[in-house]
């Protein structure tokens, strides 16, 4: 048990070419001694039917001969002409006559032995074989002639039939073995090449151990088989890593640039504090409302993380009446902005249900209409609208804001991007709001778009697939 356990381990941890190639070396070695073996057994039958066959015809043609004499051929007429006989037979074959006692009268050949006449089966009529010998195929039969009656007994020699078969057989166990090396060594060359790519595969996986994502992670190897698969998908994984690596990477960039100038603001009205503002009340209001300003916009800041963080995660989609939470959305502005004018353009269908749940639809609808009114003139004018399609449904949000600049539309969504960063640090901005729009936005099946004019407003397009 303990050797078995050791092969198995001296097996499991040699390379996988090594293993492929003593597999395919055993199976291919397998396989050829099966049909050997069965290629051996059927041939050895057939030829042993050939030597059974040689000494049926030899008796038929015995007991032909005897018959075609006529009954005044004698036992004297064949002793003095064994040649009669010996035409008939082979070389290697041996005959002799006896009598009904089992006296032999007359041998022609003398090439093998008989076995002794009392242990030999006597057939009634005709002839009979005795195949139960290794080394020879025995054969007996009756024979009359004129009133002699005895018999005819032949014994054929296999030493050509076992001299073949030996042969065979040391040709064959010869070919095992040059194909077992073979086969080992075509095992070897077919697992070199076939196992080329996940070589590849490993040196990328050590490269990007090593000196992280610098190098190209692409492997040249294009064939529609499972080893491609497999480097496609890694591939495909690798990028979405080295993505979301750089994304982490940038995350933590902005996240520590955003953070550092509130705390550096925070800081020195701290410091102003301690050193004037403890004895004069202006002073003393003036740095706890900028800190406290401060503070908050970090607090919004490191929730707005956190929630684009936790909805990167968010898979379930639950459907959602968006008609009904805008309207929800709409009464909570309302109650931060008493002075905006908002537009809400019902549909003539009511029910309007998306796969998305409604607290993120509420926040998606929260940051635009938030935003509208950051950058609008005192009173904002903000109009929502509905585009109802075959199979999904549009809302349109419209301001009368600052606008968007062209080369500022396609930035909007990426984190911590600002248009104006000086502007919307007043305004409270954090860079955040419409990435988190996006992301939801993503996970809900949908898509956004902007169009916007300076200075003329901006209209904001979400594309919901909508439930029938």
């Amino acid at each position: 048990m303990t050797r078995m356990k050791r092969w198995k381990h001296s097996i499991a941890s040699q390379s996988l070419k090594k293993k492929w190639a003593i597999s395919s070396g055993a199976v291919i070695f397998m396989s050829f001694a099966v049909m050997s073996i069965i290629l051996y057994i059927a041939l050895k039958g057939w030829l042993y039917q050939q030597e059974e066959q040689e000494v049926n015809r030899t008796m038929s043609d015995l007991t032909s001969f005897f018959e075609s004499q006529g009954p005044f051929l004698t036992v004297h007429d064949i002793q003095s002409n064994k040649g009669l006989m010996t035409s008939i037979i082979d070389k290697d074959q041996t005959v002799r006559l006896l009598n009904a006692d089992g006296i032999e009268l007359l041998q022609i050949n003398n090439t093998s032995t008989f076995p002794a006449f009392d242990e030999i089966d006597l057939p009634d009529n005709g002839y009979s074989l005795d195949t139960d010998k290794s080394s020879s195929i025995s054969a007996i039969g009756n024979i009359q002639l004129g009133k002699f009656i005895g018999y005819v007994q032949l014994e054929h020699p296999l030493k050509g039939f076992q001299s073949m078969m030996t042969y065979i057989l040391t040709a064959m166990l010869l070919f095992s073995v040059c194909t077992l090396l073979f086969s080992g060594w075509i095992g070897y060359i077919l697992a070199t090449y076939l196992l080329r790519p996940l070589k590849d595969l490993k040196l990328s996986m050590d490269d990007v151990a090593a000196h992280g994502f610098e190098k190209d992670l692409s492997i040249d190897y294009h064939a529609k088989d499972e080893i491609g698969e497999l480097i496609t998908v890694y591939e495909s994984m690798m990028g979405k890593l080295k993505s979301s690596f750089e994304q982490q990477q940038q995350f933590m960039a902005d996240a520590s640039h955003e953070l550092r100038t509130p705390i550096q603001v925070v800081e020195g009205h701290l410091a102003l504090l301690n050193r004037w503002g403890k004895d004069d009340p202006v002073i003393l209001k003036e740095s706890l409302e900028i800190s406290l300003r401060e503070v908050y916009q970090m607090k919004t800041l490191i929730d707005e993380m956190l929630e684009l963080a936790r909805g990167e995660q968010m898979k379930d989609r639950p459907p959602t009446n968006i008609v009904k939470h805008t309207k929800e959305v709409i009464e909570e502005i309302f109650q931060v902005h008493p002075t905006v004018h908002i537009n809400h353009n019902l549909p003539i269908q009511e029910v309007l249900n998306v796969h998305i749940s409604s607290n993120a639809y509420h926040q998606i609808i929260r940051n635009i209409l938030t935003n509208a009114i950051r950058y609008s003139k005192e009173p904002a004018h903000v109009s929502i609208s509905y585009e109802i399609k075959p199979e999904k449904v549009i809302v349109l949000i419209q301001d009368q804001g600052i606008g968007i600049s062209p080369n500022d539309q396609s930035k909007i969504f990426d984190r911590f991007y600002r248009v104006d960063a000086a502007r919307s640090r007043d305004l409270g901005g954090s860079g955040l709001g419409l990435s988190i729009v996006k992301m939801l936005m993503e996970n809900a099946g949908g898509t956004i778009f902007v169009a916007s004019e300076t200075d003329k407003g901006s209209t904001f397009s979400m594309v919901f697939p909508l439930i029938k």
